[in-house]
């Protein structure tokens, strides 16, 4: 039984048998970059998801201090127009939705008075 339940805890351990988690390093502190520029827009977009929202540490794999730096810079390049703030293309999602202007048949609205 005690047997049993070690097994168990051993194939649940994240990470392999050694129980190490491969940990992502953030590519600025690789290259010695001290400083995000925000007109380096190649580079942003890598931290930019397909809709427009910055990605999370956890998927960038930057260092909070990075990451920081990288939201700022992406910030600044949407109020310079360098980055959209939304993805192109957003009218398409829409589906089965009706223009803003269409508010589609209301029915009989003559009992509202003299307005």
């Amino acid at each position: 039984m005690a047997r049993e339940k070690s097994q168990q805890q051993q194939r649940r351990r994240p990470g392999g048998p050694q129980g190490q988690i491969r940990r992502r390093n953030c590519f600025f502190c690789k290259e010695h970059i001290a400083e995000i520029d925000y007109k380096n827009v190649n580079q942003l977009r890598r931290y930019v998801s397909e809709k427009g929202k910055i990605r999370s540490r956890r998927i960038t794999g930057a260092c909070r201090r990075h990451q920081v730096q990288v939201a700022t810079a992406v910030k600044r390049a949407r109020e310079m127009a360098l980055l959209p703030y939304v993805a192109e293309g957003a009218e398409e999602r829409g589906g089965g939705r009706r223009d803003r202007g269409d508010r589609g048949h209301r029915g009989d609205r003559g009992d509202r008075g003299d307005r």
